[in-house]
């Protein structure tokens, strides 16, 4: 049977055990089996038209190399469109690459049984696919880099942009308590705005140094320690207090909140998601923030009231540089854009063997709900 021939009329047998592949990558929570295949079966598409098109030896040379025009004449290719999304999936380089070598090795396992005699027409067509197979890697590379390095730009300017707020505020504090004649009132008042100030940009660069950690590779650090969780939400309060003092804060504690957790990384967890919803909720209604411990573990609800987050915002707001919209209303409630504080409460919540989970209507409110297992099984 000819390639091209067993391409298309065997795609979904190997797009099947490719995807087997893929979801051993990353898990299989973090990206649905339609995402995993979505731009496989255009890519082994366009392999297939390619092989059948008839190339001259120098395009055939160009293509080995990976400078070769699209694949199948299109613009944007499949094999594009793929890398681009495997950045958003946070995929490494690596996993992307592994992903083109086990495609490759499926198709080939799956063919050469079903192939009579090596012939000329065999062994070209051999060429062929593993040709385009390099131009397809070539073209989700340069792809994924080219968002890679988007995502970066962005991540500095934003960075940027959010603390000149913090740091101007500080400014403006310092230059007011130069003045001779302030009353203890509005020195208090001063120290207060310091403090939210600084609380702030610690915030900031907590979840920064978090975010670089998973970015390089090496996970989440976590050290386990026998700590009350209660204690910790009561710290992580004070900081919310501290960086929204016109916000309302209540904490609701039943049963045996005690385990062995990192009580530093929680304590940077529920303070990211009572950040959020300070910034994000009704302040004319208290942000509730739930404590329960349970047979199976320890369930902690953030709870805030103001607009529902859409649907489309849900599936994607525990992602890096991803920012809630805004709500319409403005505000002298603190504000930042990093877009990683709820991306670092996953990655922490995940690494104690734990979850996040986040449902939004406008019923019940927002609520964010971490589930952390009954013996921490951290993962260093």
């Amino acid at each position: 049977m000819k390639l091209d021939r067993f391409l298309n009329e065997h795609i979904e047998e190997i797009l099947s055990e490719w995807e087997d592949f893929s979801l051993t990558l990353v898990p299989e929570a973090s990206t649905s089996h339609l995402a995993l295949r979505n731009y496989a079966r255009g890519m082994l598409q366009a392999i297939a038209l390619d092989i059948e098109t008839v190339q001259n030896p120098e395009e055939q040379y160009q293509k080995s190399r990976g400078n070769a025009p699209h694949l199948a004449g299109a613009v944007q290719t499949a094999a594009s469109n793929h890398g681009s999304q495997r950045q958003a999936h946070d995929f490494s380089l690596l996993q992307l690459c592994a992903e083109f070598r086990a495609l490759r090795a499926t198709v080939l396992r799956l063919w050469l049984p079903r192939v009579g005699a090596m012939t000329e027409v065999i062994s070209n067509q051999m060429v062929r696919f593993n040709e385009s197979i390099d131009q397809a890697q070539a073209e989700a590379v340069v792809t994924y880099s080219s968002k890679a390095d988007q995502t970066r730009e962005l991540f500095l300017a934003i960075l940027g942009h959010d603390l000149r707020m913090p740091l101007f505020s500080m400014r403006l504090a310092g230059e007011r308590l130069k003045r001779a004649d302030l009353s203890i009132t509005e020195i208090a008042e001063t120290g207060d705005r310091i403090r939210s100030s600084t609380r702030l940009m610690n915030s900031m660069v907590a979840d920064l140094l978090g975010y670089t950690r998973t970015q390089l590779g090496s996970g989440m650090p976590i050290v386990p320690a026998f700590v009350d969780v209660h204690t910790v939400c009561e710290s992580a309060l004070e900081d919310a207090r501290a960086a929204h003092p016109l916000n309302s804060f209540e904490l609701q504690t039943t049963g045996n909140t005690k385990g062995v957790f990192d009580g530093v990384r929680l304590h940077q967890l529920f303070a990211n998601l009572l950040f959020n919803a300070a910034q994000y909720g009704d302040r004319d209604r208290p942000v509730v923030i739930g404590v329960h411990g349970e047979a199976n573990g320890i369930n902690v609800q953030v709870i805030n009231h103001g607009q529902p987050i859409p649907a489309a915002s849900l599936i994607a707001i525990f992602k890096p540089l991803v920012q809630l919209p805004e709500d319409g209303t403005q505000d002298e409630r603190p504000r930042t854009s990093l877009g990683l504080g709820l991306f670092v409460a996953r990655e922490i919540a995940e690494a104690h063997g734990g979850s996040i989970e986040v449902q939004s209507d406008a019923e019940r409110g927002t609520v964010f709900t971490v589930q952390l297992p009954a013996r921490q099984g951290a993962k260093n």
